[in-house]
């Protein structure tokens, strides 16, 4: 299978679905959850089936003044209420509340944040992912660093540190379409996914290119065929490992329970696509970039 020869039929594909999911993150931007945004999470499961609708738990809490109320029904019984930051008081005043107009209540789940740590858990997230897309690029380069030829090892992080981006930004951009038409908020637990979904690329680009240093030194032909054989060599693990992964993940979404559903969702989109990066983007990368470093010593010469 000649996947080098059909290189920009890839990365077409990827510049499509990076462009999209861009588009998304700009126009739409991300739903925070109280993790960054701050305020309180109250999940209630109606018993009996008594359940109102979002505009009457609204109403029936009005009385009160609970900042810009959120009201999203999860499911046949439960509800979820996104408030201001409540104090304890508070939350059991909504209970209360809550329970004398529909009965029998059951509380799932009730978390409060204020402002100043959702902002600070927001900044440490970010700095996280530059700290690990750093030290991405300089582990890398020491590793490969005894194969500069004909490309500098240096060059293989780079391709790696542009492949894990193209991991992440996927589901980031399938996650503020979500946020937008269905409400879903992204936490820490999202960027703990990110990180993952980042580990689990890197993981799967560094055998394909490991395969390439080993035939490099064995195996005779020219960059660019010796990059195809090595991905003929790896594309049957990377896509089995993938694939079994994915279906253990699947079954996670659908019976895991609600409170690991997104973080189970954004490892599937984020598995999908780094399966897709380590065959298809990062070593055809490597052979464009081989190929341009050869017409620039042609001209030069």
């Amino acid at each position: 299978m000649n996947i080098i020869k059909y290189r920009y039929i890839w990365y077409i594909t990827s510049a499509i679905l990076i462009g999209a999911s861009l588009f998304a993150l700009l126009t739409f931007g991300l739903k925070q959850g109280i993790d960054f945004a701050g305020g309180s999470l109250l999940s209630v499961r109606y018993e009996d089936g008594n359940r109102p609708t979002a505009m009457e738990a609204q109403q029936i809490l009005s009385s009160a003044d609970l900042g810009g109320m959120v009201v999203q029904p999860v499911g046949e019984t439960d509800m979820n209420f996104r408030l201001r930051t409540l104090k304890e008081d508070e939350h059991q005043k909504v209970l209360g509340t809550l329970r004398e107009n529909y009965g029998e209540i059951t509380e799932l789940r009730f978390d409060s944040i204020g402002p100043v740590i959702g902002q600070e858990l927001r900044s440490k997230s970010i700095t996280a992912l530059i700290i690990v897309f750093i030290a991405i690029l300089i582990f890398i380069g020491y590793t490969f660093r005894k194969v500069s030829i004909p490309v500098a090892s240096w060059k293989y992080g780079l391709v790696t540190v542009f492949a894990a981006f193209h991991d992440v930004i996927i589901p980031v951009g399938v996650f503020a379409i979500l946020g937008k038409y269905f409400g879903i908020e992204i936490g820490t637990s999202f960027i703990a996914a990110i990180l993952t979904v980042m580990g689990y690329s890197i993981n799967d680009t560094i055998v394909v290119f490991d395969r390439i240093r080993e035939n490099l030194q064995k195996t005779s032909g020219t960059f660019v065929e010796i990059v195809n054989i090595s991905l003929n060599q790896t594309i049957l693990r990377s896509i089995n490992t993938s694939l079994t992964t994915i279906l253990a993940l699947t079954a996670v979404y659908f019976f895991g329970g609600e409170s690991i559903r997104d973080f189970a969702l954004t490892l599937i989109i984020g598995i999908i696509a780094g399966t897709y990066s380590s065959i298809f983007i990062a070593s055809p990368l490597l052979v464009t970039i081989y190929k341009y470093q050869q017409k620039m010593k042609a001209r030069k010469a």
